[in-house]
């Protein structure tokens, strides 16, 4: 049981980061979605677009759970995409946490084990479900952080706790 409450305790405080990041960007017009931290790093949509199609990517492709919004929101970080309005970017983080929350709630202990064959590097890998999950919450707190310190620099409210 405390393990339990533990997993929903991470997933509860992953969800209010997600509300963290929505609010932030929720007011953004295009002009300051499309401020960076410098030259040769992602701008503020770009981050929040790869944050997005990174969960998609991990969870539809990988994870083979099927989503037609979700898998739509895939391609939103490869190059050449198209920019994202904020109202986009809060769509897409919603409808991805939607698809992960129904996952989470679904997926059992043994769920969590079962392993993904992936490829790196040219070399496939085998990837646990606990592993995935862990990746996609690490890489939004990494890509949430940058776009704190982006918005912040730009003199931009940036809603993240701490």
């Amino acid at each position: 049981m405390e393990e339990n409450f533990t997993l929903t305790t991470f997933y509860e405080s992953w969800k209010a980061y997600q509300e963290h990041i929505k609010e932030s960007l929720a007011p953004l017009p295009v002009e300051q979605l499309a401020l960076r931290a410098a030259p040769d790093l992602r701008s503020i949509g770009e981050n929040a677009a790869h944050i997005i199609g990174c969960r998609a990517g991990w969870f539809i492709y990988v994870l083979g759970e099927e989503d037609a919004e979700v898998k739509a929101c895939a391609s939103w970080d490869e190059p050449g995409a198209p920019a994202r309005t904020a109202d986009e970017l809060v769509q897409g983080l919603d409808h991805t946490w939607r698809l992960m929350a129904g996952c989470l709630d679904r997926w059992s202990p043994a769920d969590m084990r079962q392993t993904f064959t992936d490829e790196w590097d040219g070399e496939k890998v085998e990837l646990p479900r606990a592993w995935v999950v862990w990746h996609v919450m690490e890489h939004d707190l990494h890509h949430g952080g940058e776009l704190s310190l982006t918005l912040g620099m730009h003199g931009l409210q940036a809603n993240f706790p701490g």
